[in-house]
């Protein structure tokens, strides 16, 4: 059976362009895919704690060494590292937040990017050990980024790109909406268009 990751990262949930967008994609997923199964993660609605020096702790300690507490700690780590082993696909949903994608999503990745656990490090260097998935990262944002005057300024869609293939995961898309505070013309523009390559791709 397929599984699909979902991942929204947005503070909104009215009017939020990623949100629509992700929806989208996980619908015409889902209507290829019948029967599959979709694991919905909400890290707005259920935020993820921070790292701290318990959560490292636990984090360099063998499995069988660990003491309760640093059991209790490592936990929801060791559920979202389950949830992206799960997946043949992951669906992220990145708004663009002070040019970078939001906090809530970087905790996420904190808690994701574990070694000895999605990579390792070998002779060459780092390896992902989370391979033989694909990802559909959509991005929103308010500004036009992808070229112009301020390109030097996107933090957002080359960092989600190179943290997934840190840990394996090389087939990636982006999905890019951008321009949507720019006027009601540019943001349907920019929605279509990418309603467009969702089409196209998912």
């Amino acid at each position: 059976m397929s599984t699909l990751l979902h991942i929204d990262s947005s503070a909104r949930y009215s009017n939020s362009i990623s949100r629509q967008l992700t929806a989208a994609a996980v619908a015409q997923w889902q209507s290829k895919n019948a029967g599959g199964k979709v694991i919905r993660r909400d890290l707005a609605e259920n935020t993820l704690p921070h790292i701290n020096e318990a959560l490292l702790g636990a984090f360099f300690t063998p499995t069988e060494n660990r003491s309760p507490e640093q059991q209790t700690a490592i936990a929801t780590s060791e559920q979202l590292v389950e949830e992206l082993f799960a997946a043949d696909t992951i669906v992220i949903g990145v708004p663009m937040y002070n040019f970078a994608p939001p906090s809530t999503l970087k905790t996420w990745i904190d808690h994701v990017l574990r070694a000895g656990r999605t990579f390792r490090y070998g002779e060459q260097g780092p390896v992902g050990l989370v391979t033989g998935k694909r990802a559909i990262v959509i991005l929103s944002r308010g500004g036009v980024y992808s070229e112009g005057p301020a390109q030097s300024m996107d933090f957002q869609g080359a960092y989600i790109k190179s943290v997934l293939g840190f840990i394996g995961i090389t087939d990636v898309e982006l999905v890019i909406a951008e321009g949507v505070s720019m006027g009601e013309e540019k943001t349907k523009e920019a929605i279509a268009h990418a309603q467009e390559k969702i089409t196209a791709q998912v």
